[in-house]
């Protein structure tokens, strides 16, 4: 009997072995990379024909039309394909959820309400599958945020190709997440709720006292000289107050973003507002407060029942011209493999494709405080490039064919695939 237990294992154990995907970081650029002969959206406007990209060791070191190829590299000729900075995902839970149903694959939230004090880098996985379903659509790098809770801690930007969280950092604990409580009725996807039974603005407005109690609790521990003892929470606090790091709230609607623009003021911090369904409505004040807005799920329906159904897809074209700076996100973690394409709708809705382009490159950049590294395919940054037959920003066309994050060219494939593949063959159908 235990021989055949034995045996069985062994059989299972070599199966899932063979099973195992073979996908795994790529190893540093070796020698120059030249890619000729492409359309090259640089991700500021700027876009040129018939150009020529060039990176070595990780960096771009020449951009433009009138580039000579050097003898000394790998002359990659792209016959009029497409070159764009590598799609940043400002704000998502990717790595820290693994299936929504199964309870231990899921590690975004900590038990509390107030935990500043929570990184979610160290939480990140990187051997997540669904990480690469994202790589293939031209998603190179991803801002990784905890939820749960008002105050839900640090958010960190990690690039999509690494062994582990270490290498997987890109800019750690760059933000502090405020989960503002809603204050009225709001789209919920399942109709519109106004959450507790008693009043939302009375409870909510309680609840955002309580936070600003604390905030100024801990501006008071951080100004003292000596402390009896050491308090965790205030002390993450401290890259906050040195505007080191900024503070991004999640809300939706004005009487909520109102509240976000007055905790900037009070405390002097660096906001941004995640979400700002009705951002488009205050323009003026988020351009005077230099309030930064990442716009959540363009594809949506409208988050108040009054407003326009089409007014997810118009904000950011409002905000462009308002001179509001902007980015565009998406809620969860596997939906992020459509940014792109989300920004191709924003085209069709106010923007230019190459503003469209820079909503989910360089603005996300900006946002993030990483855009002097990265965001653009500009000399000196990063060499993070997605490459595409066709329009990168239409899902028709859009065929990642090549990928390079820091300059390493990554493998493109992914578990499904994999069984695309696999189901091909298995029904006679593969060419």
């Amino acid at each position: 009997m235990k021989k055949h237990i034995f045996s069985m294992v062994l059989v299972f154990g070599i199966y899932t072995a063979q099973a195992q995907e073979t996908i795994y970081p790529a190893k540093s650029q070796e020698k120059p990379v030249y890619l000729t002969n492409a359309v090259i959206h640089v991700g500021n406007g700027q876009v040129i024909e018939n150009g020529t990209l060039a990176f070595a060791k990780g960096k771009i070191t020449a951009v433009g039309a009138n580039i000579s190829a050097g003898s000394d590299g790998t002359v990659i000729d792209l016959k009029g394909q497409h070159v764009y900075p590598g799609i940043i995902a400002p704000e998502t839970s990717l790595g820290l959820v693994e299936f929504e149903s199964v309870r231990a694959t899921i590690d975004v939230r900590e038990v509390g309400e107030i935990n500043p004090s929570i990184r979610s880098i160290i939480s990140y996985n990187t051997d997540s599958k669904v990480i690469n379903t994202l790589r293939s659509n031209g998603v190179l790098l991803a801002g990784v945020t905890p939820e749960g809770g008002i105050i839900s801690g640090s958010s960190s930007v990690v690039q999509l190709d690494a062994w582990n969280w270490e290498d997987a950092a890109y800019k750690t604990d760059n933000a502090l997440h405020f989960y503002m409580p809603r204050l009225v009725a709001v789209n919920n996807g399942r109709g519109f709720s106004s959450g507790p039974a008693n009043d939302p603005l009375k409870t909510g407005l309680e609840k955002v006292e309580n936070v600003k109690a604390f905030f100024r609790e801990a501006q008071a521990y951080l100004q003292e000289p000596k402390h009896a003892a050491t308090n965790i929470k205030f002390e993450s606090m401290r890259r906050l107050f040195n505007r080191e790091q900024k503070l991004f709230i999640h809300c939706e609607v004005i009487k909520e973003m109102l509240i976000a623009i007055d905790f900037a003021k009070e405390f002097k911090l660096d906001v941004a507002i995640v979400g700002g369904a009705d951002s488009w409505q205050i323009t003026d004040l988020l351009k005077q407060n230099n309030i930064a807005v990442i716009l959540n799920q363009p594809h949506s329906l409208p988050v108040m029942q009054d407003d326009d159904i089409d007014q997810p897809y118009k904000t950011a074209a409002q905000l462009q011209k308002a001179g509001v700076l902007y980015c565009l996100s998406n809620e969860g973690f596997w939906q992020q493999r459509n940014l792109g394409f989300e920004a191709g709708t924003a085209s069709t809705y106010g923007l230019t494709k190459e503003e469209a382009l820079s909503a989910v490159t360089l603005n996300a950049a900006k946002i993030l405080g990483i855009d002097k590294i990265t965001g653009t395919l500009e000399t000196g940054k990063d060499a993070n490039i997605a490459i595409s037959a066709g329009d990168m920003l239409d899902m028709k066309s859009s065929i990642i064919t090549r990928a390079y994050i820091q300059g390493r060219e990554i493998n493109l494939d992914n578990k499904q695939h994999q069984l695309f593949e696999r189901y091909e063959r298995k029904y006679g159908i593969a060419e």
